[in-house]
């Protein structure tokens, strides 16, 4: 009895040391940023992401930077589902073709994927563990053809440890050129674009 209670304080204790796991964080706080400091990275197979991103920009006037694998995912749709359940299965991190220049010029760096078997595209997991992120604000969003967010803001926030993470936009990829009203509300719950 007395070991359990025992065990139950150190892991108390420890939790209250090092904070919550990245699954238990709270979403982060509205942050206000100027155009020139946001950069909305992306990886879009079927141009859906691409959709949302550039909507993103819009709002936000900050940069584009679309996430390339070196060795592009087969154009054939089942080729392209089969290849993707191999590598999001797996966690494969394929090599990237695109490389942000100064990542450190940005404060906030909105980063969207489409959801491959219910995760984030493994060009996005390569993206996110090829930068320092620390102590910058890093908003996730997804798009998604009708299985919703499933773990891809969980697996995003376990690769994005010591940033901020607001809460994710999650939308649905056939919709997203007629989602512009649920994107601007979203991005400016998220953050505010000084003049």
């Amino acid at each position: 009895m007395i070991g359990k209670a025992m065990v139950c304080m150190m892991a108390g204790a420890m939790f209250s040391m090092f904070g919550c796991s990245a699954e238990e964080q709270l979403p982060a706080a509205k942050v206000t940023v100027e155009p020139a400091k946001v950069l909305i990275a992306y990886y879009s197979w079927s141009g859906n992401t691409r959709a949302a991103a550039e909507q993103i920009q819009k709002i936000t006037r900050g940069t584009l930077f679309e996430v390339k694998p070196v060795k592009a995912y087969p154009t054939d749709y089942q080729a392209c589902v089969d290849q993707a359940k191999k590598e999001c299965r797996s966690g494969f991190k394929p090599e990237l073709s695109t490389r942000v220049d100064d990542m450190k010029k940005y404060d906030v760096i909105f980063v969207g994927s489409p959801n491959w078997w219910g995760t984030m595209a493994p060009p996005v997991a390569t993206f996110l563990t090829s930068y320092d992120f620390k102590g910058k604000t890093v908003i996730p969003f997804f798009t998604h053809g009708g299985g919703g967010v499933q773990n891809c803001e969980s697996d995003f926030r376990k690769l994005c440890n010591g940033s901020d993470l607001p809460k994710a936009g999650v939308f649905s990829g056939g919709s997203v050129s007629r989602s512009g009203d649920a994107i601007a509300k979203w991005v400016h719950e998220s953050v505010t674009v000084s003049k």
